[in-house]
């Protein structure tokens, strides 16, 4: 049992999916930030073509 839990605490095999899996969810989170501030933009700038067709 040892000797298994050595070989198991060494093994590597899965490290390489762990890394891509950690570097696909930072990208996932920036691009999720990007986006809601681009969200808020484009929002700001309809509600001023309201207004501004509202004044007419």
């Amino acid at each position: 049992m040892k000797m298994f839990l050595k070989r198991f605490w060494k093994d590597t095999e899965g490290q390489d999916l762990v890394e891509y899996a950690l570097i696909v969810a930072a990208v996932a989170l920036a691009l999720i930030a990007t986006l809601r501030g681009i969200a808020t933009a484009i929002n700001s700038v309809y509600e001023s073509i309201t207004v501004a067709l509202g004044s007419i």
